[in-house]
């Protein structure tokens, strides 16, 4: 690959600028084919019982309000002809059914208390993204000024549909955020114009594939809005990560004295081979967010794949073109003093090397201090509460907040928390129906109950059935409607329970909004062993090739989990508890939304694991020199310190972008990812991994010798080459320098790589005319 890229650099960099630009052409309409849902489970009893409504009677549960507010009353003649006008139009309209108004007939329930308001409410069919451009049309062209009225949309599709249009001002806003931030930044860690607008252009080439790509995927499997926010900002983090790690690898090797395609090469074999591991294990965190069923969450799992799989590839064949082209061009436009390039302290002098070996002093007790903080941090989340998102995680401007308040202060309760309990394939008598609806009626928090054989409150007939009751029984069917008189989470959610425990001769399928948030809640707890349990055994295996060790993966996959404590707690404290809502500008519901902790904990892990990486291979690196556990720890942090803390301020700055969202369960990403990011760089870095691995001292390497025979012969060997075969001699890499004692026969050097041969002959004849012994092979 490298020597492809270095014949034809122009042509990569013009063929990558077509597919950016065509693919980013193709992302613009990306909103157009994503849904505002996902957040239900397609084979959840709800979704059951929704599926035989709409085969068996061509309903739905009410999603749609319409709150008609008149200049003076809602029986006002004037007024009632244009409401009716509006019911007429509603009924004409392709895919929406069951339009009920006061107008219509009259339920006091509809009517507001001053007698100024009423309500319109409607079910919209179709599958979620048909729902969502039905009801941008109605929002359309039916509410503003309707004659003497004023309209304005709300319920579940409505929320569904804002949600949509409200991520696309966010993306926008976080990108014009997060882009010049993260350019001060790189300005600041490089020092200069050029080498600090190559990671934004690599981060925008990666943006610009993955939007193209993920509409791409959208002509194989429904996408979720949450997939763009990920594939903007997780695509910007870790482009700007991998970039920073090669960019900086390539500048070390120029300064060293190499050509600019040594440079690239070296870097390539180098941080190139970290970059793709750390891509894949980023990777393989998000894969476990394809075992749940909700499509807002697997399509975050998608968009993180891609992102992750896009941003090595971009890094890896289209940034080693443009060094190519710029050789040493890299350092035009120097601004002075830069973070990076700042004269670096002597060997064992530096400020990570010194705190290593301090914590190494008294690892327990240090080790023991930084774990209780981690766990006191995380205690709030022992206290979570699970829920879904409702009209409070938008801001007060949008219409189906306002409606949703404005008829639960005016109205006290409407149709739009409707239940449904479907009987399928059922023959009852009249008799039989009676005396479900009766109890269904008497349960607490029903207010009403419909059906074929009338209306039921209290555990008594309240109405007797009329023309309007018939659509209620089908040949194969029967459902009930079942009106709450209540909007409380908490008991909608109990109510849930109390109608399917209630006894029927037939299975009893119960579906609404409230029955779907259980659903999906059930089906988030039932999935995550399975996630958790893939994503550790796969990472297992992959820090294994790295490390050849069978304690480090353990150690390493312990250490971000712990990482992530404090973010836990912290996104309790809150956004469940509602501490500092005032300063990040959200409405209190309390609770969590219950997707929220598993995205948040998949990009989060994977970011741990990939700073893990980072680590991991420099301190084997050293390890492989020295053979002594201690040193490769403190010269391991020392040499990549400043990388992963320059890595983790730019990643930061830009998840900082989430926070700019005015949608609640996404400001929980611009707190808890840029939170979980500095635990893991200072807590977990600085403190815990020096304190583990000297407590474990050489266990930390140890394999099964089967194993080891495996990992010598597939496992990932960062340099290129093999490792010392004698621990008491150090090899400095794979190009044959050496530092302390004279390199004997007892050590040898395999490369396997063309190019790197060619870089070991060349050392071995610096070395031979220095006097000096080298074996190559």
């Amino acid at each position: 690959m490298f020597e492809f890229t270095k014949r034809r650099s122009c042509w990569v960099l013009g063929v990558f600028a077509v597919l950016a630009l065509v693919l980013g052409a193709l992302g613009a309409t990306l909103f157009e084919r994503v849904e505002g849902g996902g957040y239900t489970d397609p084979g959840s009893e709800s979704s059951r019982a929704l599926q035989v409504l709409r085969e068996e009677f061509g309903q739905a549960p009410p999603n749609l309000l319409l709150l008609v507010e008149t200049e003076s009353s809602v029986e006002d003649p004037e007024s009632t002809a244009a409401a009716t006008a509006l019911v007429a139009n509603l009924q004409e309209r392709d895919g929406v059914t069951d339009v009920v108004s006061y107008w219509t007939t009259h339920q006091p329930a509809l009517r507001s208390v001053d007698g100024k308001q009423g309500l319109i409410v409607a079910s919209v069919l179709g599958s979620e993204r048909e729902i969502d451009q039905r009801v941008a049309a109605i929002a359309a062209e039916l509410t503003g000024t309707q004659g003497t009225l004023q309209v304005r949309a709300g319920g579940f599709a409505m929320l569904m549909h804002e949600t949509v249009e409200q991520s696309k001002t966010d993306i926008a806003k976080g990108e014009a955020i997060a882009f010049p931030l993260t350019l001060i930044a790189l300005l600041f860690v490089f020092g200069g114009l050029v080498a600090a607008s190559l990671p934004l252009l690599v981060a925008l080439g990666t943006v610009l594939a993955t939007m193209g790509a993920l509409w791409l995927l959208t002509l194989f499997t429904p996408l979720s809005v949450s997939a763009t926010n990920v594939a903007t900002l997780l695509g910007l983090g870790l482009a700007i990560d991998y970039s920073l790690l090669i960019v900086n690898r390539y500048r070390d090797e120029l300064s060293e004295g190499r050509t600019p395609a040594g440079a690239v090469a070296t870097t390539l074999r180098t941080a190139g081979r970290t970059v793709a591991f750390s891509a894949l294990t980023v990777a393989v965190a998000l894969a476990g967010l394809l075992f749940f069923p909700l499509l807002a969450i697997r399509s975050m799992g998608y968009a993180g794949i891609l992102v992750a799989a896009l941003a090595a590839l971009v890094s890896l064949t289209v940034l080693p073109a443009a060094l190519l082209l710029l050789g040493p061009r890299i350092d035009k436009g120097q601004l002075g003093w830069w973070f990076l390039r700042a004269p670096r302290p002597a060997p064992g002098e530096g400020a990570w090397h010194k705190l290593a070996t301090a914590v190494m002093r008294k690892p327990i007790p240090i080790g023991l201090t930084v774990t209780a903080l981690l766990l006191l941090l995380g205690a709030p989340f022992l206290g979570v509460k699970l829920g879904f998102p409702d009209e409070r995680t938008l801001p007060e401007s949008m219409n189906s907040r306002q409606v949703t308040e404005i008829v639960q202060r005016d109205f006290g309760e409407s149709d739009q928390n409707t239940l449904v309990a479907v009987l399928p394939e059922s023959a009852y008598s009249a008799t039989g129906i009676d005396a479900i609806a009766r109890d269904l009626s008497d349960l607490d928090h029903v207010r009403r109950v419909d059906t074929a054989t009338g209306s039921y409150a209290q555990g008594g007939l309240l109405t007797a059935p009329t023309a309007a009751n018939a659509h209620f029984r089908a040949d194969r069917a029967v459902y009930l409607s079942i009106v709450p008189a209540t909007s409380d989470s908490d008991a909608l959610a109990g109510l849930v329970e109390q109608v399917r425990a209630v006894q029927t001769p037939s299975e009893l399928l119960v579906g609404g909004v409230a029955a779907a948030n259980a659903d999906s809640i059930d089906a988030i707890e039932d999935e995550l062993p399975w996630a958790l349990g893939f994503v550790v055994l796969v990472m297992l295996l992959v820090l294994f090739a790295l490390t050849g060790s069978v304690v480090l993966p353990v150690l390493a996959v312990v250490l971000s989990a712990l990482s992530l404590t404090a973010t836990f707690g912290a996104l309790v404290w809150i956004f469940q508890d509602g501490h500092l809502s005032g300063l990040f500008g959200f409405t209190v519901t309390g609770d969590l939304s219950a997707t929220v902790p598993v995205m948040l904990f998949a990009a989060a892990f994977g970011l741990a694991m990939d700073y893990q990486v980072f680590l991991l291979s420099r301190i084997r690196e050293e390890f492989d020199r020295t053979g002594k556990n201690e040193t490769a720890v403190a010269v391991g942090l020392e040499r990549i310190g400043r990388i992963v803390t320059a890595a983790a301020i730019l990643i930061s700055l830009v998840f900082l972008g989430f926070l700019a969202s005015d949608i609640t369960f996404m400001k929980a990403f611009g707190i808890g990812l840029p939170l979980a990011v500095i635990v893991d760089a200072t807590l977990v870095r600085g403190f815990l991994l020096p304190a583990a691995m000297k407590v474990l001292g050489d266990a930390n390497w140890y394999a099964p010798e089967f194993l080891r025979r495996l990992h010598d012969r597939w496992g990932l060997d960062e340099g290129g080459a093999g490792r010392s075969l004698n621990r008491d001699v150090p090899v400095r890499d794979p190009l044959g320098v050496t530092t302390g004692k004279p390199v004997t026969t007892d050590v040898e050097i395999v490369v396997n790589d063309p190019l790197a041969r060619a870089e070991a002959a060349r050392a071995k004849e610096d070395l031979a005319a220095a006097g000096r012994a080298e074996t190559a092979d």
